[in-house]
């Protein structure tokens, strides 16, 4: 893919976050199913540094508080509104076990792990938002990043939209005309998606966002690519339990 057509979806996901940021919020302020399944794989009692990437509006971290986890939590996203929301509430939560922060950080900026002053991390969590990002070498460099900041032993732990799963979500499907994009320039899996929210105070409005379907076998041809292993799998969320694909990965032995 080149830069051209990657700026092109990157702001189609940026407009509809400046624009549906607050009403994108009052949809995600619970974890999903998935989530919860892997926090029961990570030690309440063992003091411990995790760094969540695509944190929205801070849920996940509210939940991490209060399971009176021990270490740090940090989480990154480049949404204003959602981290506006997040961090009204890291002072209040944080305590004398956790560190509790929240920092503007991009993905697609190659330069996104400064922002973490050379900090390592036992665990790095990714939910649903890997898909938001355009590229087969912009999922490279992340993965490879991503390894870079985990400590021995550490896991990378991320969901994927598995939206072809739900015929609801299907029907949301756009042309790339809409966006102005020819579909010669894109990657097998980028999709455009509408999503339609209002505020109660507010009249429904239509926006657009660009979602990469990931498949199984691209999610193990880019850990191989960088050195992880696959250590558990599983689908979740959804009405069906379908609706995202989870990865639990550590470094190759």
């Amino acid at each position: 893919m080149n830069s051209q057509t990657a700026s092109e979806l990157l702001e189609i996901n940026r407009r509809f976050y400046s624009e549906f940021g607050d009403a994108f919020a009052a949809t995600r302020r619970r974890i999903q199913p998935g989530v919860s399944r892997v926090l029961e794989m990570i030690p309440k009692d063992v003091p411990s540094d995790w760094l969540d990437l695509g944190c929205g509006s801070g849920a996940l971290g509210q939940i991490w508080a209060g399971q009176q986890r021990g270490g740090s939590y940090t989480g990154l996203d480049f949404s204003e509104p959602l981290l506006r929301e997040a961090q009204r509430e890291a002072g209040v939560l944080s305590n004398e076990l956790l560190q509790l922060s929240y920092l503007p950080g991009d993905l697609m900026d190659p330069d996104w792990p400064l922002v973490l002053s050379g900090r390592k991390f036992d665990g790095v969590l990714a939910f649903a938002s890997l898909h938001h990002i355009p590229g087969r070498e912009n999922h490279l460099r992340i993965f490879r990043q991503v390894k870079a900041l985990l400590r021995p032993g550490g896991r990378f732990i991320f969901s994927v939209w598995q939206f072809q799963n739900s015929q609801k979500l299907l029907q949301r499907v756009q042309p790339w005309e809409k966006a102005g994009i020819a579909e010669d320039a894109l990657e097998p899996g980028d999709t455009l998606l509408d999503w339609r929210y209002a505020l109660p105070e507010n009249r429904e409005k239509q926006g657009l966002r660009y979602v990469h379907l990931f498949t199984e076998a691209e999610l193990a041809g880019l850990a191989a690519s960088v050195g992880f292993s696959a250590r558990d799998q599983f689908y979740s969320d959804g009405a069906e339990g379908n609706l995202a694909l989870y990865t639990v990965l550590t470094e190759a032995s």
